[in-house]
């Protein structure tokens, strides 16, 4: 099992406006932008992706991402293949995926 703490941080829009982002929310976008081709089918990723959300939800009251080793690497695949370079320019968003990436089995 993997336990990733989520932090929040603050970010401004372009209009000025704060928004409060996590780590949950970088994923569900990396999870958001891939084509819909390359995503991938079959009951087993159904299965994967049934638990992932499940654990997102409960990550959203206890702040604690726990994921089994299929779905920690499943995610993590994701943010080594997919996440923009440009996300790196955002301390707290880098250090929130870096935390993700260097997270270690309990």
């Amino acid at each position: 099992m993997y336990k990733i703490k989520i932090n929040k941080w603050k970010s401004k829009l372009s209009t000025g406006k704060e928004l409060e982002e996590d780590l949950l929310m970088a994923l569900n976008v990396l999870i958001g932008s891939k084509d819909p081709a390359k995503m991938p089918r079959g009951i087993e990723k159904f299965r994967i992706f049934g638990k992932i959300a499940n654990a997102f939800d409960k990550a959203t009251e206890t702040n604690i991402l726990e994921l089994e080793s299929r779905e920690f690497q499943f995610l993590k695949g994701i943010i080594e293949t997919d996440v923009p370079s440009l996300w790196a320019m955002n301390a707290d968003l880098s250090k929130a995926v870096t935390d993700f990436l260097e997270a270690k089995e309990e």
